[in-house]
């Protein structure tokens, strides 16, 4: 129940005051059938995941720092909304557990390769921790590319900029051979990071 309200209102607050525009509707479509996926973005602001939910359209599990579930609000919140505790500190076997568990289940999973928002709105080098789900889950991969969230509500920002434009672009289906998922290296697992990342990079943004 919670996280259809918050997906409602979030419809509603980025479709009437960001203009959200979602290009390549067909490929998450298309993506609906694979079942368990791995959505993958840029993260500049904010509001990106919430952005993703709502481009995406169905119930999407994904990552925030465990210090977020320890207590106040967001701690009741977050489990409501599907969130995955993580911690950015170190290696966190029950969050990957957790992850592939949800990909399993046929639910999709979003994660921010980077790990952090960028502070000027560019693109950063992805960590080898994604590799490293991508090989243990072997799930496909939907690349995307959110455009307008940094102009909008960038890291740092106390409040957000409205009637900033806001487009979500989605790239082609990334399946990784067994080839490149078997082989259990942190160089390899930074190896299917760095292609991930250039996958979103490469998307057209109009």
């Amino acid at each position: 129940m919670w996280y259809r309200i918050g997906f409602t209102l979030s419809f509603i607050i980025f479709k009437c005051f960001f203009f959200l525009k979602v290009l390549g509707k067909d490929k998450i479509r298309e993506s609906w059938k694979q079942g368990g996926v791995l959505l993958v973005a840029n993260h500049t602001s904010y509001f990106d995941p919430p952005i993703v939910g709502v481009s995406y359209g169905k119930k999407t599990a994904f990552l925030a720092r465990k210090t977020l579930f320890k207590k106040g609000f967001f701690a009741w919140l977050y489990p409501r909304l599907n969130a995955i505790p993580v911690d950015q500190d170190g290696p966190d076997m029950g969050s990957l557990k957790r992850i592939i568990k949800e990909l399993k289940s046929g639910n999709p999973v979003l994660i921010f390769p980077e790990g952090q928002r960028s502070e000027n709105g560019e693109i950063l080098k992805g960590e080898a921790g994604v590799g490293l789900v991508i090989a243990k889950s072997k799930a496909p991969v939907l690349p995307l590319r959110i455009s307008g969230a940094y102009e909008a509500f960038p890291r740092g920002a106390k409040f957000p900029k409205m009637f900033t434009k806001i487009t979500v672009s989605v790239g082609e289906m990334i399946t990784f051979g067994e080839s490149d998922l078997n082989i259990k290296s942190r160089e390899n697992y930074q190896n299917i990071s760095d292609q991930v990342m250039e996958s979103i990079a490469a998307i057209k943004t109009s």
